[in-house]
């Protein structure tokens, strides 16, 4: 992950708010990036157009420290729904991070409902069991 080509970076942080863990958070102008460990690591990513929703978590100590949690949820094999855990100014990069969303799916031209699971919505169930109660 290169630093210099990224919009945001951040450290995980320990509850206390101290940077000293192997986990790192990115996002470029197109995704978002998750590296973690030591001695074996692991990157992954996910597009920003396959957001489809993102939420912030504040536990009482993440208040006292200025951290948060992101929650984010994805359409992605990989990270399907993932966690920014302890980062500061949270809530500016929960905002920061919807806004670029939105202007990636313009971009790409990609609406929420490409992301349904089939064309039929709520419709969708086997008929051919019968006395099946919805």
């Amino acid at each position: 992950m290169d630093k210099t080509k990224l919009k945001w970076y951040a450290r995980k942080r320990l509850w206390c708010g101290l940077p000293w863990t192997f986990t790192k958070y990115g996002m470029s102008e197109d995704r978002i990036f998750v590296e973690s460990g030591l001695f074996n690591l692991r990157q992954k990513e996910v597009r920003l157009y396959r957001i489809l929703n993102i939420s912030l978590s504040r536990s009482l100590i993440q208040r006292i420290f200025g951290m948060g949690t992101v929650h984010i949820d994805s359409n992605d094999k990989d990270l399907e729904c993932f966690e920014l855990k302890n980062i500061l100014d949270s809530e500016n990069i929960k905002e920061m991070l919807s806004a670029a969303v939105e202007e990636e799916r313009m971009r790409n031209r990609v609406s929420t409902r490409e992301f349904m699971s089939g064309e039929g919505g709520e419709d969708d169930f086997d008929d051919a069991g019968g006395d099946m109660e919805h």
